[in-house]
Parts: structure tokens; sequence; C-alpha cells
């Protein structure tokens, strides 16, 4: 199977991300640039990736009027050309972004529900629909704007692949190995579970960037997700 692994790269400046990279070599292909590194290091930071040979999921949310996210993705897919772009998951913004996105090989990811939501938190905004609900519906949206993929839950992996098909890729954040902390994620899975229900790749953050050997930690994951029976047992 395709290396599923996507590394989170929550540092604190480009150096800091630079340096994981290298310690982790060619045991992850996939890297995870969020707003954060993002506001540090910019299209530079993105491309320098990309020459290391990685693939970037650059990971901005994009959310505005349709013609700013329409030139924002236009800019970003032309000049940072990451591998993957996440916008929101409003039917105007997914349909400006796939404009913008013209020819260039950018796939571009909807956003549904953020894994640090519960129903709650769902409440809070004014949604009186349960979560599942939501995230369908966005799918449903996504569909018929163009979007090559989807950004969601482990726990509602296996319905969005459902409805989206075989052909969307699906991307889950909030994946935890048994026994590791939850942090500030609500709504989570191990690495074997979201894979068996329908992820394509597998968003992973302090689990390995907080390790002592990063590298070793990338490698017990894909153990977990061949032999989860096995791996288990041995962490016990």
């Amino acid at each position: 199977m395709t290396n599923p692994l996507i590394i989170a790269l929550d540092v604190d400046n480009t150096a800091e991300a630079l340096q994981l990279i290298q310690q982790i070599g060619p045991v992850a292909e996939f890297y995870k640039v969020g707003m954060e590194l993002y506001a540090t290091g910019g299209m530079d930071f993105v491309t320098r990736v990309s020459e290391m040979g990685k693939n970037v999921f650059l990971d901005l949310k994009l959310y505005d009027i349709g013609e700013t996210v329409k030139r924002a993705t236009s800019k970003i897919c032309k000049i940072a050309e990451p591998t993957f772009l996440t916008v929101h998951g409003s039917r105007t913004v997914m349909k400006a972004a796939v404009e913008g996105r013209g020819a260039t090989a950018t796939k571009l990811l909807a956003v549904t529900v953020l894994t640090s939501f519960d129903q709650d938190d769902l409440a809070d905004l004014g949604y009186s629909v349960p979560i599942s609900d939501l995230v369908e519906l966005r799918v449903k949206k996504a569909l018929e704007s163009g979007i090559d993929g989807i950004v969601c839950s482990p726990l509602e992996v296996g319905r969005v692949r459902e409805v989206g098909g075989p052909k969307l890729k699906l991307i889950t954040p909030g994946v935890r190995s048994a026994g590791s902390a939850k942090g500030d994620q609500k709504r989570v899975a191990t690495p074997y579970e979201a894979i068996r229900d329908g992820a394509d790749y597998l968003v992973i953050g302090r689990q390995v960037t907080r390790a002592e050997d990063p590298r070793k930690a990338c490698e017990e994951i894909l153990a977990e997700i061949q032999a989860p029976e096995t791996t288990s047992a041995a962490k016990e």
C-alpha cells in the first residue's frame, strides 16, 4: 500500500521542521504544513520541502468570499504547488477554490468538521444536527463542487467513503495509537481502525514530533497498521 502517513510539522520554526524531516528520512513521504508554520516560512518553505522530495499537505482551511478564495488558491497552486491544499467545506468556497486551482496538479481537500469539535461545539456554532449529518452534507457538496478529497474524523471516515466513493481521497486527523494521549482531539481512532474504515492518509502529529526517536515512532505506526494485534501485544 502507499505510505499513509502525513506527519504534521506543528513545530516552532522552519529550522526545527527541516531537522525533523531529516531525522525521519525515507520512512515518511508526506508532511503537513499548518497555519503556524506557514506564517513563519510561507510559500518558500513549502517549495523547500517539495525540493527535498517530499509531498506537502498545506492545511490552510481557506475561508473567505469566493473571489478572494479563488485568487488565493490560484497563487498558492502556481507558486508553492503543494500536493494537497485544504479549504472550508462551504459550497461557495469549494467552487471558488476549484476555479482558482485551474489546471495545476494540486489536489483540493474540503474540511468537514474539526476533530477537536464534539456535539457541544457544533451546538455552540448554531448547528442543531448531529455531526455525522453535517459531515455527510459537506461530502455531497464537495462532490458536486469538483473537490478531490475530504478531511474528516476517523469516526466518520467509513460513512464518508460510502458516500464519496472509491476515488475520493480521505485524510483523517485525530489518529492516535492505543495508549497515546488524545491531546486536544475529541473524535479519535487508532491508525489501524482509520485505514480499515477507508482512510487513505493519516495525519499524525505529537505522537511522532514529540517522540525521542521520530523515525522509530513512524515505523511503529506503520507496523501497527499492518499487524495491530502483534504491535499491541509487544507494547504490553
